[in-house]
């Protein structure tokens, strides 16, 4: 694919995911067209349907937060700190509207698709060697792990509704809570619960 090419393509799938964000997957196709600056015709040259688009916009998405958490582990010191930074970002309001608006959707439109799955599969190990890292560095407690902070990300950013209403009024402030209870230094025994 040409470069200008290759730009217009991803200036229209920025351009929807911004568009989902805001109005959901049900969106119109006019709407993205209108936000990415291109014709209708040019919108579904380069995606035949609507299912096309989206799945473009997961896989955005999914990829867009593998660069935040790199960026993340790059510019901190430590990696508790990069954690917390990589958390407050996923949970931006913008970026956690599209999680839910994606999160909308069955799964096989996005999460069963080879790409996706890759690129997720990717994220996750980083993400648990900075969470290892974190807990031999003695910043984050031992008994968590990385599939802790997805639940606790996908609570957050897929599923507000499911939140009671003042924590869906200040989700910061209780995200922050839950991640100060992940430190080492707050760490107090968890019960054994199954699995």
């Amino acid at each position: 694919m040409r470069a200008d090419a290759r730009r217009n393509l991803d200036k229209i799938v920025a351009a929807a995911a911004e568009v989902v964000a805001e109005r959901g997957v049900n969106v119109p196709m006019e709407a993205i067209a209108k936000r990415a600056g291109v014709g209708v015709g040019t919108l579904y040259r380069r995606f035949p349907d609507r299912h096309a688009l989206i799945a473009a916009v997961g896989d955005h998405y999914i990829h867009t937060m593998a660069d935040a958490l790199d960026e993340a582990a790059k510019s901190t010191t430590d990696a508790w700190s990069a954690i917390e930074e990589f958390v407050s970002w996923v949970a931006a309001p913008g970026r956690a509207a599209l999680a839910t608006a994606l999160a909308e959707l069955p799964e096989e439109a996005i999460v069963d698709r080879a790409e996706f799955a890759r690129a997720r599969e990717g994220w996750v190990e980083r993400f648990d060697a900075l969470v290892r890292r974190a807990q031999a560095e003695g910043s984050m407690r031992a008994d968590v792990g990385v599939d802790d902070l997805i639940h606790l990300l996908n609570v957050f950013t897929c599923h507000p509704d499911a939140l009671p209403g003042p924590v869906a009024a200040s989700p910061g402030k209780y995200l922050r809570l839950m991640l100060d209870g992940m430190k080492a230094t707050a760490a107090t025994p968890l019960p054994d619960v199954p699995s």
